[in-house]
């Protein structure tokens, strides 16, 4: 249960201002908020969040137990270093109507993110990595559906960089304790 729980505060904070989410606002704002958007939104997080959960545990799996956590570590660093790069979403000026392309977008926008870093990580550290899985699914869907609900203008207010930054550099010291942890195993 720490892992789903885990899993949904982490991700749906460094989701939210994640390119994803901003994609899904400016889309949003351009084709209305059409409730087939945040359907595909919603099973894009999931997919998303199933298939780096289960590439964690599964490479965590082929490794011995201090690999898997320096792989732990590697993926929080990762996560970490997408965060602190700058945002750059740029919503098309006549985006497509077709589910399966926006679909391709977000799932393509989805699979780098820290985000879905972070469920990796915790999938790799988890007894029950589908708790990971569930916990980044939610978590996801519901930064997706905050992004489709307030638009492109409202989300610019929240100010996602200064919170990027913020989380980045909080993963940066959870990846390097992990880090020097797997190494000697003394933290």
């Amino acid at each position: 249960m720490d892992v789903f729980l885990l899993s949904l505060v982490l991700v749906f904070a460094i989701a939210l201002g994640g390119r994803d989410t901003l994609v899904m606002a400016g889309l949003a704002d351009r084709l209305g908020r059409v409730r087939l958007l945040l359907a595909t939104g919603v099973v894009c997080a999931a997919l998303s969040a199933g298939l780096m959960a289960w590439l964690g545990a599964t490479f965590a799996a082929m490794l011995p137990y201090r690999a898997a956590q320096m792989l732990v570590a590697f993926a929080l660093g990762v996560a970490a270093l997408e965060l602190a790069l700058p945002l750059r979403v740029k919503t098309p000026a006549e985006p497509t109507r077709s589910l399966g392309a926006i679909a391709l977008v977000l799932l393509a926008r989805q699979i780098g993110d820290a985000a879905r870093f972070v469920v990796f990580a915790l999938a790799a550290l988890a007894h029950f990595p589908a708790l990971s899985a569930l916990g980044g699914g939610i978590a996801g869907a519901g930064a997706l559906s905050v992004g489709w609900f307030l638009g492109a203008s409202d989300m610019a207010r929240l100010r996602p960089a200064l919170s990027r930054r913020i989380l980045a550099a909080c993963l940066f010291v959870a990846a390097i304790m992990l880090g020097l942890n797997a190494r000697d195993g003394s933290l």
